[in-house]
């Protein structure tokens, strides 16, 4: 995981002791993301990571706490649920995993992924929340009753046991759709009449299939192959049937359809539903999500449904094409379109995508959020966006060092001299006018990769 998180301004809740404490969060995550891919220094980094979290934890939350109690805040029982679920079982599981595995590579990336996930989930997005003048609903206030979780927790536990003889421990009552990992994602829904549905989505860890599956089907295979893929269709259903057995009138449900996803598909769906239960285990021989949602569906846009006819074609295709996407993946340099103009981010995207593997933000805020998560090879960043503008933007990104030589052209739909003047001193790698013709602004970028490839050699 490259880049660095990014304090701005407008994070800051305007109370000294809570922004102070958001502050040391933040440094203590770019230290993890710095080190955490140099092995001499992960082990400490993770050490020192854990001891910062433990140390300040309580104390940060109780004053949180107590500042929401304060203005009457509506959110503060679901905002302490979410501080103890990730004080008291996501921390302490993470580090039990790394200590028995004495920090192995996977530990590391589960503990960095998991918390920069919960960070800047929690941070900038529920913490926010607090301060908001709007009547808004937080992430996970139709999360089920607590004592719900838990018993759901137990059921899954005691069936991950029962089917695969793993003792798996809940890492999360709240997984929000973070990747962890190579992962296989699966949908399946039931309905009991068209406004009666339920939709539970499935998330392995590659080799938890390998480990698990593979093993049953005494395969000696090093990845997914379509024999995996199909016990391990038939097994999540058997899982979801027994799972559904708790839960009333299930009988009354027929699966309606199945689907394989993509991870991007997945933060589609959390982005537009909220899920009663969304569990994160580690089953240690690698990690399981668990997502229930109802009774709102996502309305298509998941790929075909897999049924008896069409299932081997599927899987297949399924399988060819996630190997391709990665190989694709790896050869594409990557490019990060800023632009508060959905018109124009998705023109640039389908202007760029074959050749290139494009991600796009809309503020300065999603900019750095990308840039941390995916560093990109060149950034398109309008020049004219509101609130904050291109230089600014621009400005952020080069106040942090591990950013600092990323390549910026700005987009701008004017030439006059004025406008030159203001861009020319910020030296970015240059600059595209929005007027040109597509193909033309194609050709400005395919050169400048062409030129920088050029000099490398």
């Amino acid at each position: 995981m490259e880049g660095q998180l990014e304090w701005q301004d407008r994070f800051d809740l305007g109370v000294d002791y809570i922004d102070k404490e958001h502050r040391k969060l933040f440094k203590i995550m770019n230290k993890i993301l710095k080190y955490s891919k140099e092995e001499e220094k992960s082990q400490w980094v993770c050490e020192e990571g854990i001891k910062y979290f433990k140390a300040h934890a309580l104390k940060h939350f109780a004053e949180e706490e107590g500042y929401m109690a304060s203005i009457h805040y509506k959110g503060l029982k679901t905002h302490r649920r979410l501080h103890q679920n990730f004080q008291k079982r996501t921390l302490p599981e993470l580090e039990k995993e790394l200590l028995q595995t004495n920090y192995s590579p996977e530990a590391v990336d589960h503990f960095v992924g998991v918390c920069i996930g919960w960070l800047v989930g929690h941070t900038l997005t529920e913490d926010a929340a607090i301060m908001s003048t709007e009547e808004t609903e937080g992430t996970w206030d139709n999360l089920l009753p607590e004592e719900e979780q838990a018993a759901m927790s137990e059921v899954l536990t005691h069936l991950i046991y029962d089917m695969f003889r793993l003792d798996a421990r809940v890492i999360s009552n709240q997984y929000g759709g973070e990747k962890f990992g190579k992962g296989i994602y699966y949908r399946l829904v039931y309905s009991a009449g068209e406004a009666k549905k339920w939709e539970f989505i499935l998330v392995f860890e590659e080799r938890l299939l390998l480990n698990t599956i593979g093993n049953m089907l005494s395969t000696s295979a090093e990845k997914l192959n379509a024999m995996i893929m199909n016990a391990t269709r038939y097994t999540a259903r058997q899982f979801v049937d027994r799972v559904r057995g708790h839960f009333p009138d299930s009988e009354k449900y027929e699966l309606e359809r199945e689907n394989l996803l993509n991870h991007e598909q997945l933060q589609k769906i959390f982005e537009k539903q909220t899920p009663q239960y969304s569990l994160l285990f580690d089953t240690g021989a690698g990690y399981f999500a668990y997502c229930a949602i109802a009774p709102h569906l996502l309305q298509g846009g998941m790929g075909p449904a897999i049924n008896a006819d069409n299932a081997v074609a599927e899987i297949k295709e399924y399988l060819e094409k996630n190997e391709q996407e990665n190989r694709e993946a790896a050869k594409k340099k990557k490019i990060l379109v800023v632009d508060d103009s959905m018109v124009v981010r998705q023109s640039m995207k389908e202007l760029l995508q074959e050749d290139y593997e494009v991600t796009l933000a809309s503020s300065g805020l999603s900019t750095i959020s990308s840039i941390t998560l995916e560093r990109p090879d060149l950034i398109l960043l309008d020049y004219e966006m509101p609130v904050c503008d291109g230089s600014q933007v621009l400005g952020m990104i080069r106040s942090e060092e591990s950013f600092a030589d990323i390549a910026v052209i700005f987009l701008t739909g004017r030439v006059d001299r004025e406008s030159v003047s203001k861009i020319v001193p910020l030296k970015p790698a240059g600059y595209l006018l929005k007027t040109l013709k597509p193909a033309e602004i194609k050709k400005n970028i395919d050169n400048y990769f062409e030129k920088i490839d050029s000099l490398q050699k």
